[in-house]
């Protein structure tokens, strides 16, 4: 797996003409995301990052990119999965997202120092609509791995979504609150750092925890 990014113009045709040379290649795009760079020495030109496998002569291919006439400079790079590997997403209430992230970023160095790679995302939110609109966007994050839902009371929306995202296939952690969240979670636990330590040990390929072989539910 290869990882380009790319500094292009802003301006119809770039990305068709970009895939184009890289299905020229033999190219298969795993990943891609553009946006608009809003700062430093490449402000308003668009940012493409692409991660492509099945490339023979990468060499060839960034000539062939550099050629286009839109293209400013075309870089390679790891792949985000060598580099931050599996995402733990924790979403609730500030104070218990705290701790929960206390519990998975002190598992995930565990298993990171030796060799693993685990990252964890965290975003303190409030309020029905803004959790349950986070939580729908999670199957569509690259690498997310696992949710953990922190809070005192989450049903509603919330809950509607948690049950898709479970059907997509992340699991989920839920502390034990309020609300009908814990009925649709994968796992409920009381305490936020265990929380965050479960959810991280079920990611790690170092470890032997799986949420799915639990005859238990609740912690």
């Amino acid at each position: 797996m290869a990882a380009i990014n790319l500094i292009c113009k802003d301006e119809p045709g770039v990305l068709r003409d970009i895939t184009g040379v890289v299905a020229r290649h033999g190219g298969n795009i795993q990943y891609t995301q553009q946006f608009i760079i809003e700062r430093g020495v490449h402000r308003e030109k668009v940012s493409v990052c692409m991660e492509v496998d099945n490339i023979e002569d990468m060499d060839a291919l960034v000539a062939d990119l550099n050629s286009l006439e839109a293209m400013f400079d075309v870089m390679t790079y790891p792949s985000f999965k060598e580099v931050f590997g599996s995402r733990v997403i924790i979403i609730g209430g500030g104070a218990q997202v705290a701790q929960v992230a206390m519990g998975a970023v002190n598992e995930a160095d565990r298993h990171n120092i030796r060799g693993e790679k685990i990252s964890v995302d965290t975003i303190p939110l409030v309020g029905e609509d803004a959790v349950a609109d986070a939580i729908n966007a999670i199957a569509r994050l690259p690498r997310a791995a696992i949710l953990v839902l922190a809070g005192a009371l989450m049903g509603g929306r919330i809950t509607e979504e948690v049950k898709k995202l479970r059907e997509s296939g992340i699991p989920v952690v839920a502390l034990n609150m309020a609300g009908s969240v814990p009925d649709a979670a994968d796992l409920v636990v009381s305490d936020p750092i265990q929380a965050g330590t479960f959810a991280v040990m079920h990611v790690a390929k170092t470890a032997v925890f799986d949420i799915n072989k639990l005859t238990k539910r609740r912690f």
